[in-house]
Parts: structure tokens; sequence; C-alpha cells
């Protein structure tokens, strides 16, 4: 939330800045009025608004496009090798002489005071204009409402009521006041202000809004002024000098268009300026330009909301749920030589299991306090056991030596909650020094925190680097959690399969696919190419199988599907005939719909291309109905592609329009559509 409103207030300043600079003493009011409402706009909606990943100035980390299979992982013991851990030093907490969080905390409640006093105010204005409108006397002029107020106050004007006190001013002046007014009230200026009013509610801290606000109240005074001079009946000098008369000390409320004292001698000054010439519209097209920069540096990139993150969906998978607290209320249950301990704070509740020799002095039927240490600090429980199930209170308190050491080995732990998920995951000094050894230098605790919590070891990482060298630390988290061991991987490679790469290993895997998979696959391909009389013509098709073994899966394409189609005399359908074929649910009782109408040996393509315009038989009987001689399904597909069906070509001949070519009515079809 405070970016987005930071940002929006950047964009607003910006704009003001390029109006002030450029713009406000252009004669072009009409235009500068349509530029004041687009930047309010834009800078509350660009914020929004996605950016290519090409064009945006921000960086963003390349993830591995992969899918998870969920593994739980929520019973996480030590199970690494016994190694000298590193000695916790327990410090005391030293109280945070400004705490972040709790600054920005504040601040969020203030800015959301501030909405609630500012829109209360704007309830206020619209509410005492409402009621002066419908309490007071009024003279009906046709669409115009005039409300005759009393006291020293200027004229003013909301929706379609104006507010005057007729008596102050003499017959002339007095209609150009109504003039006047009759010009806000036509062209709407209400909504601009409204408008205006509305984006101070939400930018009521930003300067600048409130500068925007009275740069496009005094934009609505330039126009308004500009078309009273227009009228026949008006005189440059009278109508300025009954400015001088009508403006008053005492301001009406923000919501309307008034005289204002203040704006007089910018009004006048603008009324006696020359007209701007039209060759200088050319700085309203560097606004453009402008929006598109604040969006290539500020906007989030489109390809990262895109982008599955493999290790965020293994942190989820972890004992450790976001926004666990350093302290908070805890409740057990004793399960054997375990114990599975429930963790909650504020809103959040997390559970984790560990071993009862962890834990010393473990208090039952009575108050008291028991401890967990681990290298990345303590856990001091409160409570109480009764029989197998205790409650209490807890407190986590980090080991600083702890997070030194870390840093040492380039794993940076910003706070408390860093640790502590360090602290839930048992994450070992000595982890990370493994790691480093085996090749994996840079570090940081994102990576460090999934490999730790689905037990990637060293003896995985070992047995998987035999298998692939050069396999990095990314796709280790999704190798684990599938289960792709080296006796896989392995199995994978003696099939034949040629690109043993992590990224199809971990798809195969994900698909559910072994080298039984792949033997079957290619002795149904092998199958399949000995009836072919034109093998050769299939090579390509070859190379490209080791890719389409996903497809086939995914797709369930199996030997049934396959034989269906043998049945009906397709001996040697490509594979990428069959996937698109399967992808449409190209059915044999579909093929057998068509040659049963007399349509026999259609080729694959061409069934695909009919399933995909939805074309059947009876479809077919239509078009034919219509007259046409020599009509083949190809000429069919193109008419159904371009939306000519049998109802557009009888409407074309109740027109007249009579061909005996279908593709004449392709083609009449395609004029119209351009």
């Amino acid at each position: 939330m405070i970016p987005y409103i930071l940002y929006t207030a950047l964009i607003l300043s910006a704009c003001f800045a390029f109006y002030k600079l450029l713009l406000q003493k252009e004669t072009f009011f009409h235009l500068n009025r349509y530029i004041l409402l687009s930047c309010m706009v834009l800078a509350f909606i660009l914020p929004l608004v996605p950016v290519p990943q090409q064009l945006s100035f921000r960086k963003i980390d390349t993830e591995k496009n992969i899918t998870l299979v969920k593994a739980p992982v929520e019973n996480l013991t030590s199970t690494a090798v016994k190694e000298p851990t590193v000695q916790p030093t327990l410090t005391e907490q030293t109280k945070q002489v400004i705490n972040v969080d709790v600054l920005l905390k504040c601040l969020v409640y203030l800015y959301w005071f501030g909405v609630v006093i500012f829109g209360l105010n704007f309830l206020m204005q619209a509410v005492i204009l409402l009621f002066r409108a419908n309490s007071k006397s009024v003279i009906q002029d046709g669409k115009f409402r005039i409300v005759e107020i009393t006291g020293d106050k200027a004229p003013c004007s909301f929706g379609n009521n104006i507010f005057i006190n007729p008596e102050k001013y003499e017959w002339e002046t007095y209609s150009q006041i109504l003039l006047h007014e009759k010009i806000h009230i036509e062209q709407k200026h209400t909504i601009d202000l409204l408008l205006a009013e509305i984006v101070l509610i939400f930018q009521w801290f930003n300067p600048f809004a409130w500068q925007w606000r009275k740069a496009l109240e005094t934009n609505l005074e330039f126009l308004t002024d500009d078309q009273m001079l227009q009228q026949d009946n008006v005189e440059k000098e009278s109508y300025q000098f009954s400015l001088l008369q009508v403006a008053a000390p005492q301001f009406p409320l923000s919501l309307t268009t008034n005289y204002n004292q203040s704006l007089l001698k910018k009004r006048i000054i603008m009324m006696n300026s020359k007209k701007s010439n039209v060759h200088t519209t050319w700085k309203y097209f560097f606004l453009v330009p402008l929006m598109v920069l604040f969006a290539c540096l500020f906007n989030q990139p489109a390809a990262q909301s895109q982008t599955l993150n493999s290790k965020g969906e293994a942190q989820k998978e972890t004992a450790i749920q976001n926004g666990m607290k350093t302290d908070g209320n805890w409740f057990a249950t004793i399960k054997g030589n375990s114990i599975e301990i429930n963790f909650k704070s504020d809103e959040n509740n997390s559970s984790s299991t560990f071993q009862l020799s962890e834990i010393s002095n473990l208090p039952r039927d009575k108050q008291g306090e028991f401890t967990l240490t681990r290298e990345a600090g303590t856990m001091y429980f409160t409570g109480k056991f009764e029989g197998d199930r205790g409650m209490g209170t807890y407190k986590f308190t980090a080991n600083k030596d702890y997070s030194t050491a870390m840093r040492k080995e380039g794993v940076e732990l910003a706070n408390d909650n860093d640790l502590l998920v360090f602290f839930m995951i048992n994450v070992k000094v000595s982890y990370v020094q493994m790691l480093k050894k085996n090749g994996y230098t840079d570090l940081d605790k994102d990576q460090v925190i999934p490999l730790a919590a689905l037990d990637v070891n060293e003896a995985y990482i070992t047995s998987i680097k035999k298998a692939i060298p050069e396999i990095d630390l990314d796709n280790l988290v999704p190798f684990k959690s599938l289960g792709i061991d080296k006796a896989f991987i392995e199995e994978i490679r003696s099939s034949g399969y040629k690109d043993v790469s992590p990224g199809n290993i971990i798809a195969l895997k994900s698909q559910g696919i072994d080298a039984k998979y792949i033997s079957d696959f290619r002795s149904a391909k092998n199958n399949n190419d000995s009836n072919d009389k034109e093998v050769s013509s299939n090579n390509n098709d070859n190379d490209n199988s080791d890719d389409d073994i996903i497809a086939f899966k995914a797709l369930n394409i199996d030997k049934a599907y396959v034989d269906s189609f043998k049945k009906l005399g397709y001996k040697n359908i490509s594979n990428s005939d069959l996937i698109g074929m399967k992808s449409l649910n190209v059915t044999p009782e579909y093929v057998k719909s068509f040659q049963n109408a007399g349509f026999q040996n259609i080729e694959a393509e061409n069934l695909i291309a009919l399933k995909s315009q939805d074309i059947t038989p009876d479809l077919v009987k239509e078009y034919k109905s219509l007259g046409f001689e020599d009509l083949n399904l190809e000429d069919i597909v193109g008419a159904k592609a371009t939306g000519t069906t049998p109802s557009y070509i009888k409407s074309m001949k109740a027109k007249g329009h009579n061909f005996k070519s279908l593709d004449r009515y392709v083609a009449l079809k395609a004029l119209a559509n351009n």
C-alpha cells in the first residue's frame, strides 16, 4: 500500500511540474482541462499496469519455470552427520532506538486517519451544499436553479445550482454573474472539482496535490472567462470591472466553482494575453514519454508475475509459516519420543515436531520452564503439561554469534525473524559450509531455507552430481521434493533419452514418466515407422520424439488410442498430428461420422483443421444444400474460419448475391470484415 501511494504521489508531482513549466501559460484551456483530468486518473492507474519485461528498468531474478510436487516436510528432524557445533552464546535482546516496523505501522495508521478526516470533510461539504440548495428560496431558470443566499459571500455554483445574493449587485453585474456560472454548469466543471477533491482525500499529505487542485480551478476560471468574452453582449472592460466588484474575501466551499479574490489578477492578465500559437501544441506530446518513463522505471515487470518461483514454493512447504513471531503462545502434544508443538502469535499459526531428547526439564503436572537450544538460538517455554498435552507461552532469543558466523559464510540474516526460521529448520553453520565445499559459494538465506527444510544433504548432492555434474542449486530443491535420485537419472539415460538436462528430468518425473514408459514409447514408434514406406520423410519427427514423450504422457496418448485410429486406416500418424488430435479431442467416432457421410481417407492434419473449426458432417450437408458443386473439406474449413456460415450465405443470396462458388462468398465476407 505504502509504495503504491508514494508512487502515485510521485507521478502527480511530476505531472504538476510538467504542467507548471510548459503548459500553464498556454491559452489552450480546453486541452489543459483534459490534461489535468487525465493526469489525475493516470496517477492512480499507471502504477497498476505491468510493463513488458524487456522494457522494464527493474531487475528481476530469472527463475526456473517448473512445477513442484508438494512434499510434506512438517515433521523435520535433524539427520545430519554429527559434527562439532558452534556453541551458542545467549545474549539479551537490546531495545532498538527506532523500530522500523512500528514506525511504518504508525505511518500507515496516520495516513488512513488523514483519509478518514478528509473524507468526512468532503461528505460534510456535499451535505451542506445540498441542504442549502434545497432549503433556500429558488428561482428555476430552465435547467438552472438560482438559489438566493444572504450575507457577504461570493457567488458560486455546484451541480446545476447557482448560489448568489441578488441584493448585492446591479442588474448588469448580476446578469454577467449568472452567465458566468451557467457556463460552469454547462461544461460540468463540478465533476472536475469533485475528482480533484477525491484525489486530495487519498493524497492529503502531498503538497503538489493541493497545488494541482488550485491549478485545475484556475484553468476552469480561465476557460469560463474565455467563453464569456466570446459572447456578443459581453465587453472585456465591463466584464473585468464586474469581476472586481464581485470578488469577496469570504470564500465558499471548495466543492464549488466561485469568484476568488486571489485569482483575480491572474484571470485579468490571462484575458489580456495573446492567444497561443497552434504550433506550440508540441509541448503536450512530451507528456507521453514522461508517463512511459515512469512505467518503465517503477512498474512491476509483466513476466515477474508469471514466473513460478521454485524457491518460494519449497519454502511454503516448510514447517515455518510466514509471519511467525519471536514470542507468543504454544500448544503441544507428546507422541512417543517426539513432541508436536503448535506456535500461535496474533493471527499466525505454525507447527513443528521436535525430538524429546532436544528439550530439557519438561514440566509435568506443574507450572515450569523448559528450553530448546539450537545453533541459531534458544526457545524459552513457560507452561505445564497435564499428561501428554501442554500449553503456555514462548519467547525466542537469537544467538548473535550464529548470525556473525553465517555472515562470514556469506549468508546475511537481517533480523531475529530470519534467525527464528533458521532455528526452526535447524540450519547449522556446518550445513552452509558443506554447500560451499560442493561448489555453491554464492548463497543467500532464501536458497538455504528450502534446501535445509528438504534435507538436501551432502550425500544426496554428491550422488546427483555424479549423474549431472553441473546441476545448479535451484534445481536441487525440485529434485529432492520430487524424489529424483541418481538411479532415476541413470535409468532415463539408459532408456535412450537424449537430453538428460535438469529441466527435462524434472518434467519427466513430475509427469510420472520412467524408463519403462520411454522404452514402450520408442517401441510403439518404431513399429509405427516400420509400416511406413517412406520412413525417411519422418526423420524430423524421430529427432523430436524425446520432446513428444512428455506431451504424450500429459495428454494420455496410449497404445489403445493409436490402435483405435489404425483400425480406421490411419497406419502412420505422426507424433505432432497425434498430439494435435488428442488435444482437440478428435475421436474415432468423429472420423467414422465423416466416413459414413462419404468422406474417406481424410488426412490427419485435415481432421485437426475440421475439429478446430467444429465442423461436423451435418454442417457439410448444409453447405452442399446451398448448391455448391465439387465442394471439398478444405473449402469448408476456410469458409468456417472466416465466418462464412450457411446462414451468412443465405442472407447474401436474399440480397441478390447469387454466386456458384463458395470462394466468392468467402471473399465477400472478408471484404465486409475489412
